[in-house]
């Protein structure tokens, strides 16, 4: 079992004395004698603004931490009292107080800088106190600090035992509580009532617009939100009248503002149940032990020079933008080796690719650079990016044109092979010389990844081989010409034989017409005679009836006459007339 942390009051962690930072060994005796996870709470701010009445409320006492009466700074270097969670089980919650910032009898104000940068660095959860309002200050006091704080970690590798990957051991940011003292003002924007954390939104929120003035507003709330993903804002009231302000620490609740001990509850019922365990990056819970070798680390990175102070900061700031517009390039240049592909369908697309990766860097650079008051180094980059972008562009146009050229050979060496055998070389051969040429331009077009030089090595290519073109058509005209004369003359030639054919087929015909009307002529003559000889008989026949008729009529006749002679003969007295007889006789 851990053994019981028993720390009756405060004791001083660190010492400031005379600009010089020193590590009490009796604090840290106790920090490595401490076991389970701690929860750190450190609170920084201007001096006399009431930072070590809330440390003593966290701690569960009236006293404790030295609450001053007087305009004199009472609180020096880092004070720490560590307690039992009151609801973490098996936690201890270190309490850090710090000295007052902007303390006007202090020679040597870069302590005011360690001693804020030690408290981040330290702290799970980190409380901001300012005064009445969050004002632009105290806004660029805390983005300065954390800038600050950044560059110390990379310069400092603490030796915990125990613990892997120890560079990032203060790669955790701290959750920021803030709080504002003595606020006067109404809770109101746009017309409506907001809470103290939409009032810290809204202070810390960037503006629309890519100006430097807003470039350099932005700047301070977009690495103050970066460092701090979980924010939040309390709000007191002052806490009774201004003449009772010297003895705050004697006084009973019902002696302050009823307001203010509930905002003060409000937020130590906060600090209990949100506050983190100081964590590493790779998720390990912190102790005494390990905190205690932060403590080391840091005071020797600072002492040592690594961290520098207010008056240094355009030192800093040139450090720091250079690291910041180098980080930018380096950002640019991943994202188009990750993203461009060379060469791009168009100019448009290597834009658009530019454009985000530049959006990307200057992000980046927004984000590390600290007080490129003048805009030098944001310029440099700038010109930076832009010289990519050019060079980017000469690429893309260098890659296109070596990218089509070598597709264009490719795709038209058929065709420049049956040029050289002569496949062409025939009447209509130009006619299937552009056709073919149309085909395979139609295959250029469909490969893929051309890019922006596409049409230009096309056209030039197809100027390149405008002789052989030229060539090709040339001698198909005179091949069309003379298969031309050669298709006349055999067209005459058939169109003779077929004229003497048709001719003597007509002439056949004329015969065989003459032939038939001969043939009908003499079947004419032939019928007319077989019908002149019919007649001829009929009427033989009918002059041979009449003949026979008159015959048969005078035998009838004869036969009468003689049948009558002979009844005269036999019968001579019927003829009493003798002139009858000799007209017989």
């Amino acid at each position: 079992m851990a053994p019981v942390v028993h720390m009756p009051e405060p004791l001083c962690l660190i010492e400031n004395t005379n600009g010089q930072l020193l590590v009490n060994p009796k604090a840290l005796k106790i920090l490595s004698a401490i076991q389970q996870p701690v929860v750190v709470v450190a609170i920084v701010g201007l001096y006399r603004t009431g930072k070590s009445y809330l440390m003593n409320k966290l701690a569960g006492k009236n006293k404790g931490f030295c609450v001053g009466s007087t305009v004199q700074s009472h609180t020096k270097g880092i004070w720490m009292w560590c307690v039992p969670h009151p609801e973490k089980p098996n936690h201890i919650l270190v309490l850090l107080d710090t000295e007052g910032l902007g303390d006007i009898e202090k020679d040597d104000k870069k302590s005011d800088t360690q001693i804020f940068v030690l408290a981040l660095l330290l702290s799970s959860t980190f409380v901001y106190n300012t005064m009445n309002t969050i004002d632009q200050r105290a806004i660029d006091l805390l983005h300065y600090v954390t800038e600050l704080s950044n560059l110390l970690r990379t310069v400092t590798s603490p030796d915990l035992d125990g613990v892997d990957n120890a560079p990032d051991f203060m790669n955790v940011c701290p959750d920021l509580v803030w709080t504002v003292r003595d606020f006067y003002l109404d809770l109101e924007a746009n017309g409506r009532l907001i809470t103290a954390d939409e009032y810290l939104e809204n202070s810390l929120r960037p503006k629309q617009g890519t100006d430097r003035h807003l470039q350099n507003f932005n700047l301070p709330r977009l690495c103050i939100q970066k460092f701090f993903p979980i924010k939040k804002c309390f709000i007191f009231d002052l806490p009774t009248h201004r003449k009772k302000l010297a003895q705050l620490e004697t006084l009973h609740n019902d002696d302050l503002d009823p307001e203010f001990v509930q905002q003060v509850a409000d937020f130590c019922s906060y600090i209990f149940s949100h506050s983190k365990t100081k964590t590493l990056s790779g998720g390990i819970k912190v102790n005494g032990s390990h905190l205690e070798s932060l403590v080391r680390t840091c005071v020797s990175a600072i002492n040592s020079g690594d961290l520098p102070c207010m008056e240094n900061v355009l030192a800093l700031a040139q450090i720091k933008n250079a690291s910041a517009v180098q980080q930018a390039i380096d950002h640019y240049d991943q994202q188009m080796g990750q993203k461009l592909q060379l060469p791009t369908e168009t100019l448009q697309e290597l834009l658009d690719l530019h454009r985000v990766s530049e959006k990307g860097a200057m992000e980046v650079f927004m984000k590390n650079s600290f007080e490129d008051i003048d805009q030098g180094f944001q310029e440099t980059l700038e010109i930076l990016l832009e010289a990519k972008q050019n060079d980017f562009c000469k690429r893309n146009l260098e890659a296109s044109l070596n990218r089509c050229s070598a597709l264009l050979q490719d795709i038209f060496r058929p065709l420049e092979e049956d040029v050289k055998q002569g496949i062409y070389s025939k009447p209509g051969g130009h006619r299937l010389f552009l056709q073919k040429r149309e085909e395979l331009k139609a295959k250029y077009y469909q490969a893929p990844r051309k890019g922006i030089q596409a049409e230009k090595a096309l056209q030039k290519y197809l100027q390149s081989k405008e002789s052989v073109s030229v060539t090709i058509w040339q001698t198909d005209l005179v091949l069309t010409a003379r298969e031309k004369e050669m298709e006349e003359a055999r067209v005459k030639a058939e169109f003779m034989k077929a004229e003497e054919k048709r001719l003597g087929a007509i002439l056949m015909q004329h015969q065989q017409r003459m032939e038939q009307r001969e043939r009908l002529h003499r079947e004419q003559v032939r019928q007319m005679e077989i019908k002149r000889l019919y007649q001829q008989a009929l009427q033989q026949r009918d002059q041979e009836r009449r003949l026979k008729e008159e015959a048969e009529k005078l035998k009838e006749r004869f036969q009468a006459e003689s049948r009558k002679l002979q009844d005269e003969i036999q019968h001579p007295q019927r003829n009493d007339s003798p002139d009858d007889t000799c007209i017989l006789l």
